[in-house]
C-alpha cells in the first residue's frame, strides 16, 4: 500500500521549547505561512508608506481573555491571559493617561487596588511613584537595557488583572471599566496592552532615488513580537484556531485600534480596499471558487 506523501512541519522554534510543544499538540499553529500584503501611501504625506498584513487583518481572530478559551501564556495562570509580565509604559503620555484612568475608575472594578491609591491621588505629589508602577529595565533600539516603568506584578501577574471570582469578572480592570463606561480603550489602557493583537513597526528607509521615507508596518503580534521570551510561553493565541471564531474580520472588530495606530485618513483608504476584497471574496465563493488560496486566508481562521 502506498503511503501518502508527508512533509515535516517547520515549527519556527526549538523543538524542546514550550512554543514547539504547544504547536505539536495542536493548541496553536506554526507561525510561518504565506501572507498577503498591501502597500499604500499616506494621503497627506507622500513620504509615509504603509505596509499592511492583509492575512492578519482579514482573519477572524478575537481575544479570548477572561473566557475558558484562553489558556494563558503560563500554564496554571489561564485567568490572567498574557498579563503575567506586566505592561511597560511607552512614554510620559502613556503614564499620564494611566493616572487619569485610575483616578476615574470606580474601585469596585479593581480587585488588587492598593490601599494607598486614594492618598496618592489626593496628595498629587509628582515626586512619588504611582503605587501601581515600578521601575524595571527594557532594551532600547540598540539592544542596551535602560530604565523603564511598568505595572507592578502581584502574585504572578499585572496588578490590573482581576482574578477568578471578582465581581466584575476575570480580566483587565481597566478594560472592564472602559467597556461599561464607554471609555476609549486606546486612551485608558497602556499602549502595549491595547495594541494587541496588532503590531505596529516603524522605520525610516532610503528609497532607490535616495529619498528617505517612513514605513509603517501593521501585522500580527505573534510570539516573536515578545522577543526571545516568546518561545517560552506555554500557549499563545494569535495562531490558535480556538481564537479565530469572531463573526467579523479583525479590521472591523479592531477599527478603533487601527485608527489610533495609522490615523483616520489612512484607515479610510484601507477600509475601502478591504470592503472591495470582502465583496470579491463573497462573489467568488458564490460561484464555487475556493477563495482560501486566492485571498491568503489565515490558517487559524480556516
Amino acid at each position: 500500500m502506498n503511503r501518502p506523501d508527508t512533509f515535516p512541519v517547520y515549527l519556527g522554534f526549538p523543538s524542546s521549547s514550550p512554543a514547539a510543544l504547544s504547536i505539536e499538540r495542536g493548541a496553536e499553529l506554526a507561525p510561518d505561512f504565506p501572507r498577503q500584503w498591501w502597500e499604500f501611501t499616506h494621503p497627506h504625506d507622500p513620504l509615509h508608506v504603509f505596509s499592511i498584513d492583509l492575512t492578519w487583518l482579514e482573519s477572524y481572530y478575537s481575544c479570548a481573555f477572561g473566557t475558558g478559551v484562553c489558556q494563558g501564556i503560563v500554564a496554571g495562570f489561564s485567568d490572567v491571559g498574557c498579563c503575567n509580565h506586566g505592561a511597560f509604559l511607552c512614554d510620559e503620555t502613556d503614564r499620564e493617561q494611566l493616572i487619569d484612568a485610575v483616578s476615574r475608575m470606580p474601585a469596585r472594578y479593581w480587585q488588587l487596588r492598593p490601599t494607598t491609591v486614594d492618598e496618592y491621588l489626593e496628595e498629587n505629589d509628582e515626586s512619588q511613584l504611582e503605587p501601581w508602577l515600578v521601575w524595571d529595565e527594557l532594551d532600547n533600539e540598540e539592544g542596551e537595557p535602560e530604565p523603564a516603568l511598568k505595572t507592578v506584578i502581584v502574585d504572578g501577574a499585572c496588578i490590573f488583572a482581576n482574578r477568578s471570582g471578582w465581581a466584575t469578572g476575570t480580566g483587565c480592570a481597566l478594560h472592564q471599566w472602559a467597556l461599561d463606561a464607554g471609555e476609549d480603550l486606546t486612551v485608558v489602557k497602556p499602549e502595549v496592552c491595547w495594541q494587541l493583537p496588532l503590531r505596529r513597526l516603524e522605520a525610516y528607509e532610503d528609497r532607490a532615488d535616495g529619498q528617505e521615507i517612513l514605513r509603517t508596518t501593521i501585522t500580527e503580534y505573534e510570539r516573536r513580537g515578545w522577543g526571545n521570551g516568546g518561545e517560552d510561553f506555554d500557549w499563545y493565541c494569535t495562531t490558535s484556531p480556538a481564537c479565530h471564531t469572531n463573526a467579523s474580520p479583525l479590521w472591523q472588530s479592531c477599527e478603533q485600534e487601527l485608527r489610533a495606530l495609522i490615523g483616520d485618513a489612512p484607515f479610510e483608504i484601507l477600509a475601502s480596499y478591504l470592503r472591495k476584497r470582502l465583496h470579491a471574496r463573497s462573489a467568488l465563493a458564490e460561484q464555487g471558487v475556493d477563495v482560501n488560496e486566492i485571498f491568503g486566508v489565515h490558517p487559524a481562521s480556516r
